[in-house]
């Protein structure tokens, strides 16, 4: 008898899978894939930031002085100096016993989802939020809510309204995926306050915050304080996303279950990865590479913003400045639609990511999301040409 003769029995799907959505940014980023596609859909580093040679030095370092230990299975908390330069580099006083070492900064996301929600429970999110968070939390079938927010970030108010039950805030104030805003001292010192006497505690997503361009973004709100918030970071940004390190920093109350969810998820990520990024970053090599990386970074702000003062100008577009980063947010004319005008503007040779799957309610279809960080200056241009001709055609003008 051949195998497929065999009777054949139907898998069975678990309800949390119904939950699971492909990444509307993914699909799009098979488009960009397209030759003569400018794509100003991703969210990805640019590679020209990425420190080859460096870590070709590291990897041989690595495989000559512990070979064996970087090739063996290790701790699930992560390898121990590593953990230690993370603890010293933030701005307020972090245990290395609190750090944990992640496989990307997603996972981290992935883990609070596992261990902090229960099917029906309350979450609250920006409006809009990062899409990469909401796929995290869909199949623990949580109740999402977006909180009412503006160009400087989170309605307290709203907030207020909404907070009675719910397990926490997502929230990454620094130059934010998908708008690129910053919340502010002010707000963000008022935010703290107000989440402590709801008792709600915060997640706070942060893969951005050195990557601003002319000052720093305010002190972090694990830091203001750290019992009532779970801080997530990323190594993406800084070195290379191919990697795939991040951290959570977390109140040693809720550390362990973060622990055991890891050890159930892939035992450990890649201690090689973790032993070459450390040698890596050992000498304040971050101090020296992440400077370039803001300088190219605001070079190519600056030429996307340009672009669209000379292109759009009156065809009713608006959009922000961000202060650091790799996104800005643009917001089409009434009428129209970004989803409507994504495939007219492929057919003119440039992506954009939608706005819409970014919101957790009732989502702006006018609203996109445009990368600055991946084109270059002459492809910004002709990019943002092509995208006012595809929105003149939309509008009929």
């Amino acid at each position: 008898m051949k195998p497929n003769d065999l009777p054949q029995k139907h898998w069975v799907l678990a309800q949390r899978a119904e939950k699971m959505n492909p990444s509307v940014i993914r699909e799009i980023l098979k488009v960009t894939e397209r030759p003569g596609i400018i794509s100003f859909a991703g969210g990805l580093p640019s590679a020209k930031t990425f420190p080859i040679a460096e870590f070709e030095a590291a990897c041989a370092k690595v495989l000559r002085d512990d070979g064996p230990g970087a090739l063996q299975y290790a701790a699930s908390e992560g390898y121990g100096p590593l953990r230690e330069m993370v603890a010293a580099m933030l701005p307020w006083q972090v245990d290395p016993d609190q750090v944990l070492i992640t496989t990307g900064s997603q996972q981290g996301l992935d883990l609070v989802a596992k261990v902090l929600i229960d099917t029906g429970s309350r979450l609250l999110v920006e409006t809009p939020t990062y899409l990469g968070a909401l796929q995290a939390f869909a199949p623990m079938e949580p109740k999402v809510l977006g909180v009412a927010s503006d160009a400087g970030g989170i309605d307290l108010a709203d907030l207020a309204s909404k907070a009675d039950g719910a397990r926490f805030l997502y929230l990454l104030p620094n130059f934010q995926n998908p708008t690129g805003r910053t919340l502010g001292e002010e707000r963000r010192a008022a935010l703290s306050l107000r989440a402590a006497e709801l008792g709600l505690p915060i997640v706070e997503d942060n893969p951005y915050g050195d990557l601003w361009f002319d000052q720093p973004p305010p002190l972090p709100m694990t830091a203001r304080n750290p019992e009532g918030c779970l801080y997530l970071g990323s190594f993406s940004k800084v070195l290379a996303p191919g990697l795939r390190l991040g951290f959570l920093v977390a109140p040693p109350a809720l550390y362990p279950k973060l622990l055991q969810a890891k050890q159930a998820a892939d035992l450990h990520s890649p201690g090689f990865n973790q032993r070459m990024v450390a040698e890596v970053m050992k000498d304040g090599f971050l101090d020296r590479h992440v400077p370039t990386i803001r300088a190219l970074y605001k070079a190519q702000r600056d030429a996307m913003l340009a672009a669209l003062q000379r292109e759009m100008a009156g065809l009713g577009v608006e959009w922000n400045t961000p202060d650091g980063g790799m996104f800005l947010w643009a917001r089409l004319p009434a009428g129209a639609s970004a989803i409507a005008l994504l495939p007219k503007a492929v057919d003119k040779g440039v992506a954009f990511v939608p706005g819409a799957p970014f919101y957790a309610g009732e989502a702006d279809a006018r609203s996109l999301r445009l990368s600055f960080v991946t084109a270059s200056v002459e492809q910004i241009d002709t990019g943002i040409a092509a995208l006012a001709a595809a929105i003149r055609e939309q509008l009929g003008r």
